[in-house]
């Protein structure tokens, strides 16, 4: 639901860049396609940024020939260096999720492990309670959540029935309590001793 309204508002904010009625800017928005469909192929548009920013096939060619390569994936604009950082981080990000995935960490389990560090029941988290122990229970496990398993703030939201900028507060709050990295050593290092 809360993706679909993300979407809606996208939609709402390009078709209200092309008139202001629903009506008028699908419109006016179909027209805008036809021409651009009209138009063709445009040389400057085609075969990605880093191509087109080294000269052309041609000028790449003569960089490989010359034994120089250069990293570009048509995802992520930038430089060859810029590219190949990005998707290195995306690599480790990925090994370090498929890791945890493995030894058995989840959210819930998580969520289980922080309830019971502050002698709470794990469906408290979920409810609407503003205690001082469940907001700071919340926010511990939203930062090792985003933090550590490398969960997006609206999954988390999901789970703990809250909101992803919520979410994204207690994380940041989480990650300046005293507390979290204590907590955090002792959950993890009991998942790993499994």
């Amino acid at each position: 639901m809360i993706g679909q309204k993300n979407d809606r508002q996208y939609t709402d904010y390009i078709l209200g860049s092309f008139g202001k009625t629903t009506r008028k800017a699908r419109s006016s928005y179909c027209d805008f396609v036809a021409k651009g469909i009209a138009q063709g192929k445009k040389p400057d548009l085609v075969d990605g940024g880093m191509i087109r920013s080294h000269g052309g096939w041609a000028a790449l060619k003569t960089l490989k020939a010359k034994g120089i390569w250069l990293m570009g994936d048509e995802r992520i604009l930038g430089s060859s260096d810029f590219v190949e950082a990005v998707l290195k981080q995306a690599d480790e990000e990925y090994e370090k999720r498929t890791l945890i995935r493995v030894k058995g960490i989840s959210l819930e389990r998580t969520i289980a492990a922080v309830a019971n560090n502050y002698g709470i029941g794990p469906d408290i988290l979920k409810s609407a309670s503003r205690h001082r122990v469940v907001a700071q229970a919340r926010s511990i496990i939203c930062s090792l959540a985003v933090d550590r398993l490398k969960i997006t703030a609206a999954e988390v939201a999901r789970r703990l029935n809250l909101s992803p900028s919520a979410v994204s507060k207690l994380a940041d709050r989480g990650r300046r309590d005293r507390r979290a990295k204590e907590i955090a050593n002792r959950i993890f290092q009991a998942f790993e001793e499994r």
